[in-house]
């Protein structure tokens, strides 16, 4: 089924209002007027008519008792008297045959004595529109009777129909001033009553969407009103919701999308590295094994010169770092499958602690272990774990010579979280986002791989865990390695 009425798009409400309510009311009430002001036309005339009846029934005993005693002055007195009324055009006395007597008034009628015989001889009183003299007027005839009931005469009183007609303008004036003053008012109370109960909330809710396009996207609508404009303002605010809510999904999927791109992206050049790694690793391991075995074959050679035994060392010394950095390159590109037993969490601690003592009394750093007031058994790979531990305190004792280090655990309701933290310089925060990346290092050329934290974030995972960089209480660096349990 199809709307009635179909809104302009530009139409404005108010204007509609107007349009579709106040319309159909003003020429409701004007049809109910124009049919009202007919009737009361129509009475105000019948009024007019039954005033000079009036006027004629209240000369006719004196002018009939004026004529049938023939006293002509009489008879002039009483028929002036009608004129102090004022509502009265012209005034004739006429005999029983029709015959003028007397005439008072503006204009001379035509004689029609046959007709007013009639009239008289009739007795009726009879009003009725004429022409007097090229003038219309109402004539009202009433008859005279003499003291035994006889007819004698006829009254003709006239009245201008200018009058009736002035008198119609005057009320239809009035009553379309009155309409219009009634018409204007109704609109007020209909547009104070649109403003009052529709037009100030959707005002409100107008103004909020603007804010709303103009970018001020936490706004929200403070909906009260009509339970329409209520329902209105909270669809509103739940469609702003809807759309933050699919706005942060939508970033929230494409940061995870940036982050999963980024990691693929990553593992990809991971994988190419370590491919390469691996095969430059095994190329020249075997080559780094001779040398340095013939150095040592010669080194135990009896009698050689000092100059080339020191050599000799500083071969085999090379041979065997080198031999070390392909090491943890097998160990960074090598799948491993954790081999998980049970150990004691401070053995494996102290156990870790005594690999990296001569380099530290080397360095001139000293180590502290700071015992747990607690016990506990875990079941890790004890190679791989005790080799990121190891790396975390290597670490830390080659960067602060001359310092102190300090490593202790703690049971956590996810693990055991092991901590290593020196007094050193620390880690600057640029570095602290790439420091677990392979390769990347912040010693100087030819003191380190960039391996180590690599291996210690690799070992994390393995065992459901995580490794992070903070600042450390004793000014340096605090290295945690979660281990999950």
């Amino acid at each position: 089924m199809k709307p009635m009425f179909i809104f302009p798009l530009s139409i404005r409400f108010r204007t509609a209002l107007l349009v579709y309510v106040m319309l159909p009311m003003v020429f409701t009430v004007g049809v109910f007027a124009y049919f009202a002001l007919n009737s009361i036309e129509n009475q105000v005339e019948k009024q007019m008519q039954k005033d000079l009846e009036l006027v004629a029934r209240a000369v006719q005993l004196p002018l009939s008792y004026a004529l049938e005693k023939n006293r002509m002055g009489s008879l002039q007195q009483s028929l002036e008297s009608v004129f102090a009324i004022g509502r009265v055009y012209s005034a004739y006395v006429y005999d029983h045959n029709g015959k003028k007597i007397l005439n008072l008034g503006h204009e001379e009628p035509e004689s029609q004595p046959k007709r007013l015989s009639e009239l008289a001889a009739d007795g009726r009183k009879m009003g009725e529109y004429e022409q007097i003299a090229g003038r219309q007027v109402y004539s009202y005839f009433l008859p005279l009777t003499d003291t035994g009931g006889q007819i004698n005469g006829l009254l003709q009183l006239t009245r201008k129909q200018s009058e009736f007609i002035e008198s119609f303008h005057i009320l239809r004036r009035n009553a379309v001033l009155v309409l219009s003053l009634l018409l204007v008012l109704l609109s007020g109370v209909v547009l104070y009553g649109h403003h009052q109960a529709i037009g100030g909330h959707l005002g409100r809710l107008t103004a909020s969407m603007t804010r709303v396009a103009a970018g001020d996207r936490k706004h929200r609508f403070a909906h009260s009103g009509p339970r329409e404009i209520v329902a209105l303002g909270k669809t509103f605010n739940n469609m702003l919701n809807s759309i933050d809510d699919a706005q942060k999904t939508i970033l929230e999927q494409r940061r995870k999308q940036d982050e999963l791109e980024k990691q693929l992206r990553q593992n990809e050049k991971l994988a190419a590295l370590g491919r390469f790694a691996a095969g430059a690793a095994h190329e020249l391991g075997t080559p780094l094994s001779t040398i340095g075995g013939r150095a040592q074959r010669v080194l135990r050679t009896k009698d050689l010169p000092d100059d080339v035994t020191r050599v000799l060392t500083t071969i085999r010394s090379e041979t065997a770092r080198m031999e070390s950095i392909i090491k943890q390159l097998l160990d960074f590109c090598r799948p491993v499958t954790p081999r998980k037993s049970n150990i004691d969490v401070t053995d494996l601690t102290q156990s870790a602690l005594s690999v990296i003592q001569q380099e530290a009394q080397k360095n001139r750093t000293e180590t502290k272990y700071v015992p747990a007031n607690d016990t506990a058994t875990i079941q890790v790979d004890v190679m791989r774990v005790q080799q990121a531990l190891g790396n975390l305190l290597r670490n830390a004792v080659q960067s602060t010579p001359g310092g102190v280090v300090c490593v202790s655990w703690y049971r956590e309701s996810e693990g055991v979280l092991f901590c290593v933290e020196d007094d050193g310089p620390g880690i600057c925060k640029k570095d602290k986002s790439r420091i677990f990346e392979p390769f990347y290092t912040t010693k100087p050329v030819g003191k380190g791989t960039g391996l180590g934290l690599s291996v210690v974030h690799a070992v994390a995972e393995e065992h459901n865990g995580y490794v992070r960089v903070t600042d450390s209480e004793m000014g340096g660096a605090s290295f945690q390695l979660l281990i999950s349990c």
